[in-house]
């Protein structure tokens, strides 16, 4: 490939323009001749084929990647080599990177900022749930589309928690303007990391500038060891108290005092984003796509008219509500804390509270991901929307089973739970654990560690399931056996637990 610019990769690709390059690869937009569509091709440069650990890390992206499927993640195509250099090929997102968004705007409104934080949140949720944890998030790896949305890109130091990393001890790999104080250390890297990177964009984004300066890139990674990031409203005062909060908690030094997992983030990002738009008095671009998304209990502290244009009505009381109300509840919130149905408990029950974040997702024996993004939903006191397994469009589950699982932690000696959906027919057992589930299980290894409770078969819109607990336990799971008739999925719309 002596010359690179209209060279075709095996036969297929041609590659038209530079568009991106780095230490170890070169991003060409090029044209996939077979299908007529533009695409992004990342192609390794050739004077570092030669070095094993680089060439692996490069396949590793590649792997990586391919495992995921999102809105916000830029997704994978294909990859091959072609005369000893391999590559990957993407699809191709015409727009500009958030970085250059930032230097273009400076500061960007508060609810864009905010709706961008919470689409990457969710990319990276889908990403650590496969346990893959990116590793350099920047706004340089975030693509704003030509409709205004966020894609994360560049997996490139991307690797998974189950696997041995390429990385030598002490070596920091990142940017360190974005860089975890773990990272930074050279110690062990989670989601939370990623999370940590995340806050710090979100602070750029609002105050136009990252948090600390120094004279090489080691010296700004030793502040975000040592130096709490800048106040955030000292900044900018109009940002409110709860984003701050959100800011603050998630660039927290100690990991235990951060964000625990991608879904807390998440939530308050979803509250914050309806209390700046009740703020505001107004939504326009990515907020007016990302208000679509939220959660019925964040959506009820957006003004009326603002998530129904049609309507003129304007409720004045609940703009005063989500103002008033909004930051006490962020500061006062605890794990348990979204409530429970308004609806008349069984005789001689109690309703088990339970947070916004308090329910997964769970496909051990599949692919591990079973729709993380609206699992939420069945403990948001909204019968009104729902959670739904895959699509399985043979009719079977072809495995054991699928779910969702409560956190009720610290543990709790539930005697009963109740299920609505709007997709009856389908089969159901309860089990429960105290130790964290697997993610992944082996063949034939169910239930491995997991207590049987209860049972039913042909699960009615409405049911209350008895439970035979012997104890307290922290993790319950309503296990889907059996699609109902005729049917390719099943759909949660609420899950309560009595005690």
């Amino acid at each position: 490939m002596s010359t690179i610019l209209g060279t075709t990769l095996n036969g297929r690709y041609r590659l038209e323009a530079r568009i991106g390059s780095g230490g170890m690869s070169t991003v060409y937009r090029a044209l996939d001749e077979t299908l007529q569509r533009q695409v992004a091709i990342k192609l390794m440069n050739r004077e570092i084929t030669s070095d094993s650990d680089q060439l692996e890390r490069f396949r590793r992206e590649a792997r990586a990647v391919a495992q995921l499927s999102h809105p916000h993640v830029v997704g994978v195509i294909d990859a091959g080599e072609d005369e000893g250099c391999p590559y990957i090929v993407f699809e191709y997102v015409e727009g500009e990177t958030l970085k250059d968004r930032i230097r273009r705007l400076g500061r960007l409104p508060i609810g864009e900022a905010v709706a961008y934080a919470i689409e990457i949140a969710r990319a990276l949720g889908a990403a650590h749930a496969r346990h893959i944890v990116h590793r350099d998030v920047k706004p340089q790896n975030v693509l704003i589309d030509e409709e205004g949305s966020a894609k994360v890109t560049d997996f490139g130091i991307a690797r998974t928690l189950d696997e041995e990393g390429l990385t030598a001890d002490g070596r920091v790999l990142g940017t360190t303007d974005y860089v975890s104080p773990e990272q930074a250390l050279g110690q062990y890297v989670n989601g939370q990391s990623d999370l940590y990177s995340l806050g710090v964009v979100l602070y750029e984004m609002l105050t136009g500038e990252v948090p600390f300066k120094g004279e090489n890139q080691v010296a700004v990674a030793m502040k975000h060891v040592r130096e709490v990031l800048p106040d955030v409203q000292a900044k900018r005062p109009e940002v409110s108290a709860a984003l701050a909060a959100v800011v603050d908690r998630a660039t927290a030094k100690r990991q235990e005092d951060r964000y625990a997992d991608d879904a807390e983030l998440i939530a308050d990002l979803e509250d914050v984003l309806a209390i700046e738009t009740a703020r505001a008095g107004s939504a326009t671009g990515e907020v007016t796509t990302v208000l679509r998304t939220l959660p019925s209990s964040a959506q009820r502290r957006v003004p009326f008219r603002l998530r129904h244009r049609a309507m003129t009505v304007i409720l004045a009381l609940v703009v005063v509500i989500a103002l008033a109300g909004g930051a006490v509840w962020l500061g006062t919130r605890t794990h348990h804390g979204t409530g429970h149905l308004a609806a008349a408990p069984p005789p001689q029950s109690v309703p088990v509270s339970l947070c916004q974040s308090c329910a997964h997702d769970y496909d051990p024996l599949g692919d591990h991901v079973e729709d993380p993004g609206t699992v939420s939903n069945v403990v948001d006191r909204d019968p009104s929307t729902y959670w739904q397994t895959e699509s399985y469009y043979s009719g079977s589950l072809q495995k054991p089973g699928v779910g969702v699982y409560l956190d009720a932690s610290p543990g709790v000696r539930a005697r009963k739970i109740e299920i609505d959906t709007p997709t009856p027919g389908w089969n159901v057992e309860i089990y429960a654990r105290n130790t964290p589930p697997p993610v992944a299980l082996a063949a034939g290894s169910w239930p491995d560690g997991w207590t049987k409770l209860g049972a039913l078969n042909s699960v009615p819109s409405k049911s209350v399931i008895t439970l035979a607990p012997s104890a307290k336990y922290v993790y319950y799971l309503v296990w889907i056996t059996q699609l109902p008739p005729h049917t390719e999925f099943v759909r949660i719309s609420e899950l309560t637990l009595y005690s």
